[in-house]
């Protein structure tokens, strides 16, 4: 079977809470581990709670890179969704758990668009 994409879904624990509630600096390392993956950035769009949290897109030719923080639990919720196989959502990943400071990530990875013929998405 064939897949368009790669959906990672990452539960990031045991953050350092001070990142986890900069907007900027969150806007920094989402853009930068796209960069990281492989992927071209089309357009970034990031918000800051009050009193904390941040939530944000990067959004990327081959699809998007979202997240929610709850620096008051040092948790992050991220998803990265990539298209065809020149960006590999777990460099993204691995990134985001590396910046974070994180001493814990658990992720699942779900293939988007299954089917049964090879399918050529340069064409689609």
């Amino acid at each position: 079977m064939n897949a368009l994409g790669r959906h990672i879904l990452a539960e990031i624990y045991d953050c350092d809470s001070c990142i986890l509630n900069d907007r900027n600096l969150i806007e920094k390392i989402m853009v930068e581990s796209a960069l990281e993956a492989g992927a071209e950035i089309r357009e970034v769009a990031f918000h800051k709670f009050s009193p904390q949290g941040v939530s944000g897109v990067v959004v990327i030719s081959e699809s998007h890179l979202s997240i929610h923080t709850w620096p008051e639990l040092g948790y992050a919720a991220v998803d990265v969704f990539t298209c065809g196989d020149k960006v590999d959502p777990w460099i993204a990943c691995n990134y985001l758990t590396e910046k974070f400071s994180a001493k814990h990530m658990t992720a699942t990875e779900v293939k988007r668009g299954i089917f049964e013929e090879p399918v050529n998405v340069a064409n689609l």
